[in-house]
């Protein structure tokens, strides 16, 4: 029973961690251009002479 009262905020505490790093990225702008990079990788780099 000691177990749980030890597991139960460290799991809630990691939880709220997650939630907050997620919230982070949206904001910063991490979700805004998904297909950029995938049209990005298929264009040729061509140098001009």
């Amino acid at each position: 029973m000691s177990n749980l009262l030890i597991l139960i905020p460290v799991a809630l505490g990691l939880g709220l961690l997650g939630l907050a790093a997620f919230v982070w990225s949206l904001k910063s702008g991490q979700y805004d251009d998904l297909d950029g990079a995938a049209e990005r990788i298929l264009q040729d780099d061509v140098e001009e002479p």
